[in-house]
């Protein structure tokens, strides 16, 4: 059976860069408040007219492409990881087909948030092993300066996301001692209300109403765009941020374990740790939890903000680059959020 690697990978993150200081001009907030409670400093914000979700995932990708030694034309499988797509329909994969003019190959969207590119990283891991496929490109990209609430009301969510892309090239290699040695995925619908964005959408309500009833600051309300949806933020992301990191702080370090145990391993084998960049104080806990060292976890949260799905291809991109990851490196990533949806992918470089 064939293993999988990671042949080539690329970032893109927009030039616009955003720090604290510059969200104090829309919302009662600091430098001081944001970096005590996420670490994040600046972030970066895609152009509102000329870049999309779908054209940072195509600059990254061109960049993976390349150092993959291949060519978009090469490329035989999609899959794109993301939460804010470019159109509600069709997907970005089928946009990224078009843009990079590859054959009429097959385009996959997940859906899955903090944790898509984990979830999509597992999907290509298979279709390799399988044979199916000997080149998927794999994206994860977000752009959410779009759809934020910039007021002071806004601002427990709003400081804390940024816009970027992040690709990988997936490859068959007959050598087993590199690769993705296993991935693990998991999820809890219970608390899929706790980190959400509501409207718009077809619910109705249906879940809303039993699901939020001890949330005094979620105000459903409005089943329809409406301007009293509108008035009410209903149509921004809501996060009970301390349910998120209490839950985040106990699955991430689960899952690291689940990807040693599975493989024999402890996390002193660990070369690098590329964690989701949810919060830089999340990070530290698991950290700590772990036993681990400094030079054995990679953020860059603080000058980048989450970017959802990008973040992490973003984060490992960036440790290659720095030689931070090198051959044969054990290298683990993590990833928690909306769903809620946990997961891992282990591999040796």
């Amino acid at each position: 059976m064939f293993r999988t690697i990671i042949a080539g990978i690329g970032k893109y993150v927009p030039e616009n860069i955003v720090t604290n200081s510059d969200l104090q001009k829309y919302m009662d907030t600091s430098d001081e408040w944001i970096q005590e409670r996420t670490g994040i400093k600046e972030r970066r914000y895609a152009d509102r007219t000329s870049e999309t979700t779908t054209t940072m995932g195509v600059e990254a990708a061109r960049i993976a492409i390349e150092r993959a030694g291949t060519t978009p034309q090469d490329i035989d499988f999609i899959i794109f990881a993301t939460l804010s797509p470019d159109y509600y329909f069709p997907g970005c994969g089928v946009l990224t087909q078009r843009a990079l003019k590859m054959k009429e190959i097959g385009a996959l969207d997940v859906r899955n948030q903090c944790s898509g590119f984990v979830y999509a990283l597992s999907v290509g891991d298979q279709y390799i092993r399988s044979g199916m496929y000997k080149n998927i490109l794999v994206i994860g990209s977000d752009k959410h300066s779009f759809g934020l609430d910039f007021s002071t009301r806004g601002r427990n969510v709003s400081v804390i996301f940024g816009d970027g892309a992040g690709a990988v090239v997936l490859q068959p290699a007959e050598d087993d001692t590199r690769g993705i040695l296993s991935t693990h995925l998991h999820c809890d619908g219970e608390s899929a209300e706790l980190l959400a964005m509501y409207n718009p959408g077809t619910h109705a309500n249906h879940w809303l109403d039993q699901q939020l009833a001890d949330f005094d600051n979620a105000e459903i309300g409005e089943m329809f765009m409406s301007h009293a949806m509108i008035d009410k933020a209903q149509n921004f992301p809501f996060m009970d941020g301390p349910s998120v990191f209490k839950k985040a702080v106990v699955k991430i370090p689960e899952t690291v374990m689940e990807a040693l145990d599975t493989n024999s391993l402890r996390p002193s084998d660990i070369d690098m740790l590329i964690p989701h960049q949810a919060n830089l104080r999340i990070s530290q806990f698991v950290q700590q939890k772990l036993g681990l060292g400094d030079d054995q976890v990679y953020n860059n949260i603080q000058r980048y903000g989450n970017t959802t799905s990008a973040s992490i291809p973003i984060a490992l991109c960036e440790a290659w680059e720095q030689g931070k990851v090198k051959e044969r490196d054990l290298v683990c990533l993590a990833s928690f959020g909306s769903g809620f949806t946990w997961g891992s992918a282990l591999l040796r470089w």
